[in-house]
């Protein structure tokens, strides 16, 4: 059941949107039907169009909170999604006439026309041709992540939104018209301008034989993509994939050299840094067949800067203590919050860490960092399970640095707890 209220606050928020927000979880299944009515709302009213080459998060975000839920307590998780829809909510709206056009919008719903669509760039029609899906399931979204797996336009996210999409849509019980909403944005997204020169460059080198074999063992590999430009790189990691290494391998030289890049992010890089965690956890939940797939995951992380080492924060100190991780992060002491997680993983508590990092990921206004803590957040959640000991820890190490160092306004996250008592 959907409160008025809350469909009131979703067409125009006001103060009392989180207010709205708790009488709609009072409803019978309000936390399901509540997510489900903002999804239905949201997407056509907020302008796509007008944030190209980037893309607003806020809907992203929704999928992050849900995943993290099992870490969270329920006071942590309603707070994390109540200020998550805020940020939804409050992203740049069409006109109110070119969003009657979107509601309206709807093709035969055929997978040669959706196709035909996503070919030619033409986003309107493909979002149209997706609302004539009666319902769209699993195999739909993964028919539809296959179409842009090789296209890396704002590193990476048409294939990250396909698939959180569709693991949002299951999330919800796979809703109909809320689930061609979904469709239909992940649709649009991926008939938007394409970028395939890192997939182009990797096939390339993937046609050549193999020539010397690699250094064994990830610490090469890691320096490899860190220190080398795009051209040495790519020979270094697609000569690696020649050689054998498998998917597994692949997810941790990456993991760590990602981890690498996120302790030399300067502050203003954070957010950005950490979404090479989202993409590559993208990877692990849906390991790509084609290898020149993973070579763009090597591209993307060496995208960012590397710092000398001796430059570098290093960890302080350090408890296997989740409070004083927490404390840590939230009190913006980088060394210390390293220092902490590091214990903790050390002593076989990275499940502890991951959840302390998750629940300070819920204090902050997730306007401030684009939703990139809550994402990354998310991120580190689906790697863990994928990645050996060593990859875990400098993982959940940079990113208790990351989320010590991006620490944002908690004003947003006080005004929900008191609405959601």
């Amino acid at each position: 059941m959907v409160d008025s209220r809350w469909q009131t606050e979703l067409e125009i928020p006001t103060e009392g949107f989180f207010d709205a927000f708790a009488s709609q979880l009072a409803q019978p299944d309000g936390l399901r039907d509540g997510l489900r009515e903002a999804v239905k709302v949201l997407i056509p009213r907020i302008d796509w169009e007008a944030y190209l080459p980037h893309v607003p998060q806020g809907i992203l975000g929704l999928r992050a909170v849900l995943r993290l839920r099992p870490l969270l307590t329920e006071g942590a998780f309603r707070r994390a999604l109540a200020i998550q829809l805020h940020m939804a909510a409050h992203e740049g709206r069409r006109a109110s006439a070119t969003t009657a056009q979107a509601v309206a919008a709807k093709g035969s719903g055929t997978w040669r026309n959706l196709e035909s669509f996503i070919q030619s760039r033409k986003p309107g029609l493909a979002y149209a041709e997706a609302q004539g899906f009666d319902l769209p399931d699993a195999a739909d979204f993964r028919r539809l992540g296959a179409l842009v797996e090789g296209d890396m336009a704002n590193v990476g996210h048409k294939g990250v939104f396909t698939a959180h999409l569709a693991d949002l849509h299951e999330r919800l019980e796979r809703p109909k018209a809320t689930g061609r909403r979904l469709f239909g944005l992940a649709a649009w997204l991926a008939a938007t301008q394409e970028d395939t020169f890192w997939y182009r460059r990797a096939a390339k080198r993937m046609e050549r034989e193999a020539t010397d074999a690699p250094a064994a063992g990830n610490d090469a590999a890691v320096r490899e993509i860190c220190d080398l430009g795009l051209v040495g790189m790519l020979d270094a990691f697609t000569g690696r994939i020649k050689a054998g290494a498998s998917h597994g391998q692949l997810l941790s030289i990456l993991v760590e050299a990602a981890s690498e890049k996120l302790l030399d992010a300067r502050r203003d890089l954070e957010g950005k840094t950490a979404w090479t965690l989202v993409y590559l956890a993208h990877l692990a939940e849906t390991p790509p067949s084609d290898p020149c797939v993973w070579a763009q995951g090597a591209a993307l992380v060496n995208l960012f800067p590397t710092d000398e080492p001796e430059e570098r924060v290093q960890p302080k100190g350090g408890v296997p203590d989740g409070s004083a991780l927490l404390e840590a992060i939230l009190d913006a002491e980088a060394p210390e919050a390293m220092g902490h997680a590091q214990a903790l993983c050390r002593a076989g508590k990275a499940d502890e860490a991951l959840a302390r990092v998750a629940e300070a990921a819920t204090f902050n206004d997730p306007t401030f960092n684009h939703a990139s803590q809550i994402l990354a957040a998310a991120a580190t959640a689906d790697l863990l399970p994928h990645l050996p000991s060593a990859s875990a820890e400098a993982m959940l190490v940079a990113l208790a640095k990351s989320f010590a160092n991006s620490q944002g306004s908690g004003d947003l996250g006080r005004l929900a707890d008191r609405a959601l008592g």
